[in-house]
């Protein structure tokens, strides 16, 4: 009886310090990224390495409003990302809905045509997009940010797993009572698809807040730039100023920090039905 009892409390120390350890190496970069905000430039390049600034730098966050056009790069961040999670929860859920609910020709032949996005690096589909946003006029502008992002073949897997899941009787049911499609799609599976919506609204927020390499592609008027691109921009050719590169991340990260507290419990389930699935 001891002796399991030992086994059982070794096996939750352990499982313990594993996630202890997991925390450490998480939170180590946030913590760094916020002293060195605070140090002046000498003490964030110097060697060995100074942890705690001598006197917290709070001017370092003026220095970056007055450097880059911090509001202007919050609006673009934040109407680029509300339309990207709009627009995919939008169109996402139509195709996997009709991919997931409705028999039509070459279903499953365009649904793995879709799927073979997945396959190949993103990069990949970087000159194609350029040259579509260039011939329809929209290069520097909030829509050649949108525009791309409006659609997603992971989010279009991912809710036709869920509406997969749902049972037939409830599409019967409201076809008996003479819905069509579009009404059983709107009124009965998207009610039900909440924790599939959940959880690509909580991926597709955080992939287009942290988006870098499309912004500083399609958009070269300081204007037009998300906070991402924007961040890039203090990196000089012939040194970089690194506590106003890490003020500007911290006041970069805070937005998403406060969302994921105050939405936690969405983002821990939405995470977790995705592993699920």
């Amino acid at each position: 009886m001891k002796e399991n009892k030992v086994k059982v409390i070794n096996k939750k120390f352990f499982i313990h310090l594993v996630l202890i350890l997991g925390v450490v190496v998480t939170v180590t970069p946030f913590i760094w990224m916020l002293l060195t905000s605070l140090k002046t430039l000498g003490e964030s390049t110097q060697v060995p390495p100074v942890i705690f600034p001598k006197k917290a730098m709070w001017s370092n966050y003026l220095e970056v409003l007055k450097t880059l056009p911090f509001k202007q790069f919050y609006l673009n961040t934040i109407i680029s990302t509300v339309f990207k999670t709009v627009g995919q929860l939008i169109f996402c859920s139509m195709a996997a809905y009709a991919f997931a609910r409705i028999n039509f020709p070459l279903k499953n032949i365009i649904f793995v045509l879709i799927l073979s996005v997945l396959m190949v690096p993103g990069q990949i589909f970087l000159l194609p997009q350029y040259m579509i946003i260039q011939k329809l006029g929209l290069l520097n502008s909030i829509t050649a940010l949108i525009l791309p992002g409006l659609f997603s073949a992971f989010g279009t897997f991912l809710l036709r797993q869920f509406f997969m899941t749902l049972p037939d009787e409830l599409e019967e049911a409201a076809i008996l009572d003479g819905c069509n499609h579009f009404q059983i799609y709107w009124k009965i599976m998207m009610p039900l698809a909440k924790p599939g919506l959940v959880s690509l609204a909580v991926f597709t927020t955080l992939w287009s807040w942290n988006d870098l390499m499309w912004p500083l592609i399609v958009n070269t008027a300081t204007e037009k730039l998300t906070l991402s691109a924007g961040l890039a921009s203090l990196q000089g050719q012939h040194g970089t100023n690194f506590p106003l590169l890490m003020s500007g991340s911290v006041m970069t990260v805070l937005p998403m920090l406060v969302l994921f507290i105050i939405f936690q419990k969405q983002f821990i389930e939405g995470i977790a039905f995705t592993g699920g699935k």
